[in-house]
């Protein structure tokens, strides 16, 4: 899993670094850090905060061979 974060959209909501604090941290008021090759543990996490972005900042991208295998409550269904 490789994560690109688009910074010139990102606003600094930090909904991301609240949902996965190992993967994303707000330096300052206003910039982003985060690791472009968050561990595989991590997916749940991630995955809540991309949905959880309000400017859909940042991207996931899976290899082929690494498809998402989301929680129904990822997945928006209970």
């Amino acid at each position: 899993m490789r994560l690109v974060v688009d910074l010139n959209r990102c606003q600094g909501y930090a909904q991301c670094a609240f949902l996965a604090p190992d993967v994303f941290a707000m330096h300052g008021d206003e910039s982003l850090l985060y690791d472009p090759e968050a561990d595989e543990e991590q997916r749940e996490n991630v995955a809540r905060a991309v949905a959880a972005c309000p400017v859909q900042a940042i991207l996931v991208e899976y290899d082929a061979s690494d498809e998402p295998a989301l929680t129904a409550e990822v997945r928006g269904e209970r």
